[in-house]
């Protein structure tokens, strides 16, 4: 199953030609600029959830484009923001690491607003940890005739900076290809990190409980979305079904019962949607069993966190 995804399953490394670039960019900026869905558009496959929830992405996920120039290995980050409890504070701070771990950073912002302070507070932080940085302005879709005057307050910023800057639509894909070589062209020579159909170095256990997460951001607005955290507990395959258990945690009773919703209704809704994008994930018929257990301020408690799978990574 895993060979046909190309997700995991690591097969011969084969030598680049010469020229070849490689290397691994940090996708950063604040929340809801649209990391996930500019990487999705680069790689060109759903590997991480996007939603209109801010905050959507929590753990470091890679995705890995490889083309006949380069390799690239995109690091998509969590929002940074200023965090409220102790989950906020790993998510930042493993923004942090990221910012410091990789070959060159894309700073995207949102242009369908200007320059605003949480932008500012990222370029500083760039500007103090000398990253190679290149200044992605994000929803030129969205853009009014203010145009002008939005990407004026970003192309300052970057001005100061001496950034090279792009413009672009993650989600229509205009300017991605313009964006896509000036990355390539910073990036230094360099080998095959991973196989060249592999799109990331996730195990498809995380990515079906991303999804599964992914439709709980889609359908609950109230107080749930951050404050569930999925476990895959088992997963049985044959030759003509995978039947997946997995347990959604919440902090509270109420976020339960939202979730359950009146007789099952809101769990059967969000249990459909998340198995038709597994079976797209895994290419197979899928039976999808969902539980909601409540573990009281599970995003307070660092060992909970540490089951969950959120830890500072080094």
């Amino acid at each position: 199953m895993a060979d046909e995804l190309n997700v995991i399953g690591f097969d011969a490394i084969p030598t680049p030609p010469e020229g070849f670039r490689s290397g691994f960019v940090g996708i950063v900026g604040r929340p809801n600029v649209g990391k996930s869905t500019l990487m999705n558009a680069l790689i060109g496959q759903k590997i991480a959830i996007t939603s209109p929830v801010a905050q959507t992405t929590r753990n470091r996920l890679r995705g890995i484009l490889s083309t006949p120039q380069a390799q690239i290995i995109f690091v998509d980050t969590p929002g940074i923001h200023k965090p409220q409890h102790e989950l906020g504070k790993i998510l930042v701070q493993n923004a942090r690491v990221a910012i410091a771990s990789v070959d060159l950073t894309l700073l995207v912002v949102d242009g369908s607003v200007t320059a605003g302070r949480g932008d500012e507070f990222i370029v500083e932080l760039l500007r103090h940890n000398r990253a190679n940085v290149v200044l992605g302005i994000n929803k030129t879709d969205q853009q009014s005739e203010q145009a002008e005057a939005l990407n004026q307050s970003y192309e300052v910023l970057a001005a100061e900076q001496g950034w090279p800057l792009f413009k672009f639509s993650a989600l229509t894909g205009e300017g991605l290809e313009p964006l896509l070589q000036g990355l390539i062209e910073r990036l230094e020579p360099g080998p095959y990190y991973y196989p060249p159909d592999l799109v990331t170095d996730q195990p498809e256990r995380f990515i079906m409980g991303e999804l599964i997460r992914e439709q709980i951001l889609l359908h609950t607005r109230q107080e749930v979305p951050h404050s569930v955290a999925i476990s895959i507990d088992r997963v049985e395959e044959d030759k003509t079904i995978t039947r997946i258990l997995s347990t959604v945690h919440v902090e509270r009773d109420s976020q339960k019962g939202i979730l359950i919703g009146k007789q099952g209704s809101m769990m059967k809704t969000i249990g459909a949607a998340a198995r038709e994008q597994i079976q797209k994930l895994i290419m197979g018929k899928v039976y999808l069993e969902v539980f909601v257990k409540v573990v009281p301020k599970w995003r307070q408690s660092r060992n909970q966190l540490n089951d969950f799978g959120y830890r500072i990574e080094e």
